[in-house]
């Protein structure tokens, strides 16, 4: 067993397909009880990365260290849950016809099937319920079909079924597309609740919730880290600029009589418009 500061080590990893390479040699780390976001413009590895993490996707070479178990891409994707790694993808899975207490409910049996099987500790499980119920904020949605509930209430509530199975790292993709400005904010909130008891890392496209939200910010460009640390430092990174606005930052600045802040295009922003302006 590898000894290891932190709860996941990508190392050395390269994917390819039919030719072309996804991921290039990356190295990728995430400590203990840390919240990292993931961003890079579309094509540059970012679920790649998770599906490597999460054993969806072998590598062409290079090893996965999580918890200190070593080349864990080797793994069956059951295993890799087993083992305390959970995913959520963009689109919410719950079940719509099943309530919100029902969801939970059948989420917390994946991990602990024995203990349902010798009926044990069912009040310390209904405990855990009410728990997840009020950090994901559905207290009050208990008995709601979860069909009916909003998309921002979907989303807390299939983060709520991963976090009740009690997994020490939690990959996240896009979880505030779709979302009102107030379900973002919300969402940011639970996910720095959520992080002080596990590892979070967060793939996402829409930069002012990065910024309002992020602490260390991962770069990827053509399947390499392009820069990492923290937020204020990468939006005002040369390179950064140039992969997402296409030119160099002593050319971003504004013209004399030029607008400083482009017109708002929904659902399309830049990690760099700060930096821009």
């Amino acid at each position: 067993m590898e000894t290891t500061k932190n709860i996941l080590d990508v190392k050395n990893v390269t994917v390819s397909f039919d030719g072309f390479t996804v991921l290039n040699d990356l190295n990728f780390s995430i400590g203990y009880g840390e919240l990292r976001f993931l961003i890079g413009p579309n094509g540059a590895g970012k679920t790649t990365l998770l599906d490597i993490i999460t054993s969806k996707t072998k590598p062409t070479h290079g090893k996965v260290v999580f918890d200190g178990k070593v080349n864990i891409n080797e793994w069956l994707e059951h295993k890799i849950v087993q083992h305390g790694i959970a995913r959520k993808f963009q689109t919410p899975s719950i079940f719509a016809s099943l309530t919100v207490y029902e969801n939970l409910e059948s989420a917390i049996s994946f991990r602990q099937r024995s203990m349902q099987l010798f009926g044990r500790l069912h009040h310390l499980q209904a405990e855990r319920i009410h728990e997840t119920l009020e950090l994901i904020g559905l207290e009050n949605k208990i008995n709601i079909k979860a069909g009916a509930l909003s998309h921002g209430e979907k989303q807390w509530l299939e983060i709520g079924m991963l976090i009740i199975q009690d997994p020490k790292l939690l990959l996240l993709d896009e979880p505030v597309a779709g979302m009102t400005r107030q379900e973002r904010n919300r969402t940011g909130e639970l996910l720095q609740r959520i992080a002080k008891d596990r590892a979070v890392a967060v793939v996402e496209h829409d930069m002012e919730f990065v910024r309002a939200f992020a602490n260390t910010v991962t770069v990827l460009h053509m399947g390499k880290v392009l820069c990492e640390g923290q937020m204020e430092q990468v939006q005002n990174d040369s390179r950064v600029v140039e992969v997402y606005l296409g030119r160099k930052q002593d050319e971003v600045k504004p013209r004399k009589h030029e607008r400083t802040t482009p017109p708002r295009k929904i659902g399309v922003q830049h990690p760099v418009l700060s930096a821009a302006t």
